[in-house]
């Protein structure tokens, strides 16, 4: 039954998207979105080694190190992809790997050596560590020449078994402070191993960690400027199973921040080798109004301020569900962390896991505390001289009752369709004289957002495609002398600048971003950490939208010249997720949404449906951010009554005339209002209707059976074209009068036309290949006609369509149609629940080109590419 209710639960969950109402304020989008392909100042390294880990920056000797599987390197933190790189292999023997198999463990990922510690040890030497096939193992390098310095040395109380346990670890004045599950079978332990004494946590009679997953640690001196000569201490963060099950604490994990004192040496006979001032306490990030609660902390990012009280802790959140993505960034202060560890004590009252706020008496001096200038003056100058009752009473309440608040109350930001896996943040000053915390965070499919906390709330500037192929992103690290941003993934190292001013080419773009390392100086975006004169830069990072009203910025402008009855596709591309499509025709609003205005109007475009000659006129598409609206592009659409006259023809005895090109009847630009001319109509329907009579006339007098034949062919036809869309069916039902219109609009066959002069930059317009059609200038156009549809009974059956050019004419097809048409269906497709028109490919396999691919493959692949593109709130009906 609980299975059943678990899977009931999921699929719930999958159908409705999410379990839980989304509060909106904080599931922000992204800006801007770039792809790996549209990175600039990008730098990368990339080797033979696989599963880049660990990081480590030296400002000093400006070198990056980094720590992979069975190799060590060192970069230049200039230019990683530079040629001057050095390598140590480290690889675990062929012995050590059969001897990982024999354990049970896999032969691909886990019996390699990973490096999981890279710290610097001393002034000369750094310190490292390695799974070693399920055998860690540990060595000190030469920084200056970059070899192993010493033969390897044990290392399973430094370094867990496998690459994946959690684990975290700092050096800190030769002392190696670790945590982690060491071993499958042993139970999670913070430990400080070398130089002695050395102490672990305590797991009898209370055991003080319960299946914990450490992320991360940090140091925080707090004996500098101490008025009370308090000790410094460790930090350590992790998720462990909860120990305070009741009707109100209903989640299995819990997300949890423990202290160690670092001058601690554990008790006389006591508590002997292990931590006297451990004590651990819970932190929240949640929204009790609709009840988000998130349990699982993924990574946690130490941001040391002016003086220790000013240490802030940044923290990403995740669910439970590992089938629900979604994620939380939460931010706690060092005080508040602080005033949870000098609240009461919690205590378990049993065996099980009834753990409920302690009462009673509390011993002196206070259990868990640091040794201070107080307890010195009574004696007691180490933790081996504290009694054996605060001892005791450590050993029975590792756990504290208060809850750490954030410091905002609420999350910073909530997104529900990511993974967020790793964050940095540091703090820059904007032309308000104001510091702005800028967050970068990466997600487990290889994507950076850039965020800034605007009044406790986060604003994503952008989200950057780290690599073309999803991998998560394994360790972030930032450089303030560099000016530039790390990021470690299986495949590689990736250098970014901290930021990309040039991205934005206009001064609401750049305002709107609201970037504060960028500024409009009245030409361009640049750097605002690069200008020495600030006083005339433009900058607006509290709301994004002031400061650019008297700048000048330009219009695309465009012409377009159509017939009157075709449906013309303007096009509008916004580069900012947040911004909406407003248009305009003569400077009054177009209202694209009742189906009676002539208009419909999407994402990318306005379309005009069967135009008509009191729609000419200036069309602008205006792009609406932060209440502001900007001019994007304009168009100049003049709707002609008739086609330009056909020019002279000679005589022909053909059945056919040479008339002008569809696309001098669609829409185009006003300089393509010409092109090739082909035999594709008849000379006048109303003579050729005559001429066909006569001759079905004189065939059925000649010879019934040959009428019989014809009709039993005709059906077989029909039959074959039930359910498909016929391009030669199209072109030759494509009205050329007034009164072939008429006929036309009241047979039952549908018809669609696609008209738009949008190309991509692969060279396609709206789907149709410009180089392989020469009659078509600008524009490409495309009839549905389904195969199905019947005539009136009041009418002749309309006459059959002359053969189409053979495909010779287009010169390397990509993709031949049967009517050797060429179609390629469009490399990006921005957003598909808007009025965007694309040309979808239906053939037989006998007369596909072996180039082409089948249409689901073309399809499955543009929805991958959309995966992380915008969806609206509201989708269109009308969406192709």
């Amino acid at each position: 039954m609980a299975s059943l209710l678990v899977s009931l639960s999921c699929l719930c969950a999958a159908v409705v998207g999410f379990p839980f109402r989304t509060p909106l304020d904080l599931d922000v989008t992204p800006r801007v979105t770039v792809l790996s392909s549209g990175l600039q100042g990008c730098r990368r390294f990339q080797s033979s080694a696989v599963n880049y880990s660990t990081l480590l920056l030296e400002a000093d000797s400006e070198r990056l190190y980094v720590g992979a599987r069975g190799a060590v390197f060192a970069l230049s933190a200039s230019d990683i992809s530079a040629s001057s790189a050095l390598t140590i292999e480290w690889e675990a023997s062929s012995e050590q790997k059969r001897e990982c198999v024999l354990k049970g463990k896999d032969n691909k990922t886990e019996c390699f050596n990973h490096i999981r510690l890279l710290q610097r040890f001393n002034s000369t030497h750094l310190y490292m560590c390695g799974t070693h096939a399920f055998k860690p193992l540990c060595a000190y390098i030469d920084e200056k020449e970059f070899v192993m310095s010493s033969q390897p040395e044990e290392g399973r109380d430094k370094c867990p078994y496998g690459p994946t346990t959690g684990y975290t670890a700092l050096i800190i004045d030769q002392q190696i402070y670790t945590a982690s599950q060491y071993e499958f079978w042993s139970f999670p332990d913070i430990r400080r191993n070398s130089p002695p004494p050395s102490l672990k946590t305590e797991d009898a009679p209370t055991r003080w960690l319960n299946e914990a997953d450490f992320v991360g640690s940090a140091l925080v001196r707090e004996s500098l400027g101490s008025s009370s000569g308090d000790d410094d201490k460790i930090y350590y963060f992790f998720t462990e199973k909860n120990q305070e099950q009741s009707s109100t604490y209903s989640h299995r994990r819990v997300a949890r921040v423990a202290r160690v004192c670092k001058g601690d040496r554990g008790g006389r006979l006591t508590l002997q080798k292990r931590w006297t001032s451990f004590l651990k306490s819970r932190l929240t990030c949640s929204l009790p109004e609709y009840d988000f609660h998130f349990n699982v902390l993924r990574s946690v990012f130490v941001m040391h301020g002016l003086t220790p009280q000013d240490t802030l802790f940044y923290g990403i959140f995740g669910l439970e569900w590992k089938n629900v993505k979604a994620s939380a960034v939460c931010r706690f202060s060092l005080p508040e962390v602080e005033e949870a560890f000098q609240g009461p004590y919690m205590e378990n009252q049993g065996s099980g896991s009834n753990w409920r706020e302690y009462v009673g008496k509390i011993p002196d001096p206070r259990p868990g505390t640091c040794i201070t200038d107080s307890l010195r003056d009574r004696g007691i100058k180490v933790s081996t001289s504290l009694p054996d009752e605060v001892l005791d009473f450590v050993r029975r309440h590792p756990l504290m009752s208060k809850q750490v608040q954030p410091v905002d109350r609420r999350p910073l930001l909530f997104r529900r369709t990511t993974d967020y896996t790793h964050m940095a943040v540091h703090m820059v000053q904007g032309l308000d004289e104001q510091m702005y915390h800028v967050l970068y965070m990466g997600t487990d499919e290889g994507w950076l957002h850039k965020a800034v906390d605007v009044k406790g709330q986060l604003h994503i500037i952008e989200e950057i495609q780290l690599f073309k192929e999803p991998q998560p992103v394994n360790n972030l690290l930032l450089s303030t002398k560099q000016m530039s941003v790390y990021a470690s993934c299986p495949s590689g190292v990736v250098q970014l600048p901290l930021s990309n001013c040039r991205r934005y080419a206009s001064c609401y773009d750049c305002v709107f971003a609201r970037d504060p390392h960028c500024a409009w100086n009245g030409a361009a975006c640049v750097d605002v950490m690069t200008q020495a004169n600030r006083s005339a830069l433009i900058q607006d990072i509290q709301h994004g939208r002031t400061g650019c009203e008297k700048t000048q910025y330009n219009v695309v402008q465009r012409s377009r010249s159509v017939r009157v009855g075709d449906d013309v596709l303007l096009q509008c591309e916004l580069s900012s997720n947040l911004a909406t499509p407003l248009w305009t025709l003569n400077g009054t609003e177009v209202q694209g949404y009742d189906l009676n205005s002539g208009f419909r109007t999407g994402t990318d475009g306005l379309l005009i449906i069967e135009a008509q000659q009191d729609q000419s006129g200036l069309y602008t598409c205006h792009a609406v951010e932060n209440n502001i609206r900007v001019a994007v592009v304009t168009y100049n659409v003049t709707i002609n009554l008739d086609l330009p006259p056909s020019p002279p023809v000679k005589p022909t005895h053909s059945l056919f005339a040479t008339l002008p090109a569809p696309s001098q009847g669609l829409s185009s630009e006003s300089s393509s209002s010409e092109g090739p001319q082909k035999p594709l109509l008849l000379l006048s329907p109303k003579n050729m209707e005559a001429v066909y009579l006569s001759l079905i006339t004189v065939l059925g007098a000649l010879c019934v059976v040959l009428a019989v034949v014809l009709v039993y062919v005709g059906f077989c036809l029909r039959v074959g074209q039930r359910g498909k869309y016929s391009l030669r069916a199209a072109a030759a039902a494509h009205p050329s009068s007034k009164r072939s219109r008429k006929q036309h609009r009241n047979s039952s066959n549908m018809e669609l036309k696609t008209v738009s002069s949008h190309c991509n930059g692969n060279g396609f317009c709206n789907g149709v290949s410009k180089r392989h059609n020469a009659d078509i200038q600008d524009d490409g156009f495309l009839h549905i006609v389904p195969g199905e549809g019947h005539t009136s009974p009041n009418k002749e059956p309309p006459p059959p369509a002359p053969p189409l050019p053979p495909t010779s004419q287009f010169p390397s097809p990509e993709c031949d149609f049967p009517n050797g048409l060429s179609a390629t269906l469009p490399s990006v497709l921005r957003r598909m629940n808007g009025n965007s028109y694309v040309l979808l490919r239906q053939s037989d396999s006998e007369n596909t080109s072996p180039l082409c691919y089948p249409f689901a493959d073309e399809l499955n692949k543009i929805l991958e590419k959309r995966k992380h593109t915008l969806l609206l709130p509201r989708p269109d009906e009308s969406s192709v």
